[in-house]
């Protein structure tokens, strides 16, 4: 398994993967020293996750291969197909996958995505529109929503 450590304007990510793909990527509550020399296999992940955040991504295009479930991973695959700029609540995604009473399950297993950022956990929200839970941080997900929302927010000074 090859380690990067990416700096985002979110924290220092810590990027896991093979010739398999992208097993893992999280970010960190503490600083860790960059890469600098990103390993091969992980050099695409390091490449969009920059252009995701510089604003010129709005979609991944890499080879996932994270470790989970047979649910867990078909949640996951259902937060990819949620697109750039828009959430769901978990009520929302319970119903697409089929189980609306699966609410709990999916909420656990939106908690343990192992893919920050190009699998979209970010995206959900609480039905009544509140952000609800998230593993980074609510002040991260708050970051990463403005960051995709169509309407940015303007500074005033």
């Amino acid at each position: 398994m090859e380690v990067a450590y990416i700096p985002t304007p979110l924290g220092t990510a810590k990027l896991e993967g093979d010739e398999n793909g992208l097993q893992r990527i999280v970010v960190l509550n503490k600083m860790e020293v960059t890469s600098t020399l990103v390993p091969e296999v992980l050099e695409d992940a390091s490449y969009q996750l920059q252009e995701y955040f510089e604003g010129a991504r709005s979609c991944f295009t890499l080879t996932l291969n994270p470790v989970g479930t047979v649910f867990q991973k078909k949640v996951w695959e259902a937060l990819q197909e949620i697109p750039y700029g828009t959430t769901v609540s978990y009520l929302e995604l319970s119903k697409k996958l089929g189980n609306i009473k699966a609410i709990r399950a999916v909420a656990a297993a939106n908690a343990k995505n192992p893919l920050w950022i190009v699998v979209p956990c970010h995206r959900i929200i609480g039905s009544n529109g509140d952000l609800t839970g998230y593993a980074g941080g609510l002040h991260r997900k708050q970051w990463l929503l403005e960051h995709e929302s169509p309407a940015k927010q303007q500074r005033l000074f």
